[in-house]
């Protein structure tokens, strides 16, 4: 574990922009996120991930400024595109719950990053902004795969076409953000949904998870089984059993 990447109890928390490379994507930090978050696939030692910063924003894109610099930008972006890549598969990928803590700006990958997380928190000054357009380039970081999927295909098209500013209390109405608390409390509350996350039923996220990831191209009668068939492995799993039995005690 790296200052960005560390283990908080049962939380993984990744800062994946620093105040010191001005929130822009830390290519370091996203490498290490995407390795320590593929690794929970046989290590349990977190049951949840936490996304945030140490900045005054959230993450404000890639270092377009290296993009600049590059000899071969094409070569070089692609590159970036790709690395960013496998910590959006990882976060995709992943069977434990991921939150963002979701202040200032998301911008470009920044963006990404919230379209890709199961639980975000942001507040009123939060602003998400596409940002592809305004420097000529198309979307990465899945963008153009998970936002129609969140706020539909007509929706997106005028986002990204148009790279609409979306302040929190828009992009809470239009569900990119999924939680809207006072600015002051965006970290506490992320914090602390992970914690109460990382503390419950991890076979049940589990199933969860993989049935919304299922939805994405079933039917509805094949999903029904699925749903039946997780349900009923749930009542036979320690924490259906627990659950179960607690409620008839209190009943």
């Amino acid at each position: 574990m790296t200052d960005c990447i560390r283990l908080e109890g049962r939380v993984l928390r990744c800062v994946i922009a620093t105040k010191a490379n001005g929130s822009t994507l830390d290519v370091t930090a996203t490498r290490e996120a995407a390795a320590a978050i593929s690794a929970l696939a046989s290590d349990d030692s977190a049951g949840c991930v936490l996304l945030t910063s140490d900045g005054p924003n959230f993450c404000t894109g890639g270092d377009v400024t290296a993009f600049a610099a590059a000899q071969d930008r094409s070569a070089f972006v692609g590159s970036m595109a790709r690395q960013f890549h496998e910590l959006i598969r990882a976060i995709a990928h992943t069977e434990v719950p991921v939150v963002a803590a979701v202040h200032g700006w998301a911008v470009g990958a920044g963006m990404s990053l919230v379209c890709a997380c199961d639980v975000t928190v942001g507040g009123p000054s939060t602003r998400l902004r596409p940002a592809y357009p305004s420097i000529g380039f198309s979307p990465d970081g899945g963008m153009s795969w998970t936002l129609p999927r969140i706020v539909g295909i007509a929706r997106a098209r005028d986002i990204l076409l148009t790279d609409r500013v979306l302040a929190g209390d828009e992009a809470w109405r239009a569900g990119l953000l999924s939680r809207l608390v006072p600015d002051d409390q965006i970290a506490a509350e992320a914090c602390t949904t992970a914690e109460a996350l990382a503390a419950g039923p991890a076979s049940a996220y589990r199933r969860i998870k993989r049935l919304l990831a299922e939805a994405e191209h079933d039917r509805l009668d094949e999903h029904l089984e699925l749903e039946a068939e997780a349900i009923a492995a749930s009542a036979d799993s320690p924490a259906g059993r627990a659950g179960v039995d607690a409620f008839a005690a209190r009943h």
